[in-house]
């Protein structure tokens, strides 16, 4: 835990003034979010502000067998499980060539063309460690490979070391945890936030905003915020939790996927920076409750908030472990748009977030006993 929070401080201070310790407290919270390092079963510095930031809310926080953060608040009403996961997409040492390069094994998805020449942080028990993964020069380069994509298993990290002994000198081995390193930044006229993580640290603020507003608003149910771990290898945070929860309806918080850049296919995706939430209508793992969809839908509309809607291929997220527990909960999966996700830099805009938070509070105020029950009642004729 203290290895994970020492590394935590030093990428918070490489970010600087224009990073994580600087904006209000929403763009602070973001920062630091994004800032720290947590890929799948390497959690602890996201958990610990997560923790921070929940405890003081709540009226209990406790956690599942795996580690995710599980806060309650209210103790009457119906279930509802509103969660976002702590991990991001890194990877973890492999082993030690005689040369004293590093090889990694990739966690959670990604794109080898995203691989190649980044810099990376890796965790060691004496602290971070900065690490390239490096590229052929395009001098011996043949002409007919300068376009190829090369797969993962042929980058190493460089230490800067020459052996396994200075591998070691500095504190690592195999299975040490690696993550981008990929400080926070804001961007354009300071709406727009450059970083890593996106998914699903943008997510996490929003549970955590949601909450502070709904503690002092109130709501109709027994509230349970969760921050899951291991999203990104197999949702199994969120069905941990879920286990122990038993919730009646569900909602996932996620980075969602832009489709506004240039040379991007229109049936990709059709979110766009700037537009407001979103909610999946489909994505490869969950189909949503209908009837969920169109109360997310009237209270946007209720509530002038535009809402972006879309079907995404080849994507997963946790609301899809919640439905498959308790028996089958009511799930949807909303989203804030985000640009260049499952990559070392992504981009969010603000007001997606701010509308998110806006969109969630006076979702839940509506969660009333009568309205799960109407959300999980599918006797024909009241689907």
């Amino acid at each position: 835990m203290k290895k994970f929070l020492s590394v935590f401080m030093s990428m918070a201070i490489v970010a600087g003034p224009a990073g994580a310790q600087s904006g209000d407290r929403t763009q602070r919270l973001l920062g630091e979010l994004a800032d720290a390092p947590g890929p799948p079963g390497f959690e602890e510095a996201v958990r610990a502000v997560m923790v921070r930031e929940l405890k003081p809310l709540a009226d209990k926080v406790s956690y599942d067998g795996v580690g995710s953060v599980i806060a309650q608040h209210g103790s009457s009403g119906p279930k509802v499980m509103l969660d976002a996961h702590m991990d991001e997409i890194g990877g973890v040492v492999r082993r030690v060539t005689p040369t004293g390069y590093l090889s990694m094994q990739m966690l959670g998805g990604w794109l080898d063309q995203a691989l190649p020449d980044q810099r990376w942080i890796i965790i060691g028990k004496k602290g971070p460690v900065h690490a390239v993964t490096g590229i052929r020069d395009i001098h011996v380069v043949p002409a007919d490979e300068r376009s190829k994509v090369y797969p993962r298993d042929t980058l190493f990290l460089d230490v800067g070391a020459k052996s396994p002994a200075e591998v070691a000198a500095l504190g690592l081995s195999p299975g040490d945890p690696v993550v981008p390193d990929s400080p926070f930044t804001v961007m354009g006229k300071g709406d727009r936030y450059l970083g890593k993580a996106w998914d699903d640290r943008v997510g996490l603020a929003v549970i955590i905003e949601a909450l502070r507003r709904l503690r002092t608003s109130g709501h109709p149910n027994q509230l349970f915020v969760v921050a899951t771990v291991q999203e990104e290898v197999g949702l199994r945070g969120a069905r941990t939790s879920a286990d122990l929860i038993k919730p009646d309806v569900g909602i996932a918080i996620e980075g969602g996927i832009t489709g506004d850049s240039p040379g991007r296919n229109p049936e990709e995706t059709q979110a766009v920076l700037g537009g407001g939430p979103g909610i999946f209508l489909y994505d490869s793992s969950t189909l949503p409750n209908r009837k969920f969809v169109r109360l997310v839908d009237a209270t946007a509309q209720g509530a002038r908030i535009p809402l972006q809607h879309d079907l995404v291929q080849g994507y997963g997220d946790d609301s899809a472990a919640i439905q498959a527990t308790n028996g089958g909960v009511p799930t949807v999966n909303l989203v804030v748009p985000a640009r260049y996700t499952h990559a070392h830099n992504g981009i969010i805009d603000r007001a997606d977030f701010d509308r998110m938070v806006d969109l969630v509070v006076a979702l839940i105020g509506k969660l009333d006993a009568k309205t799960v029950a109407d959300l999980r009642d599918f006797t024909p004729g009241k689907e």
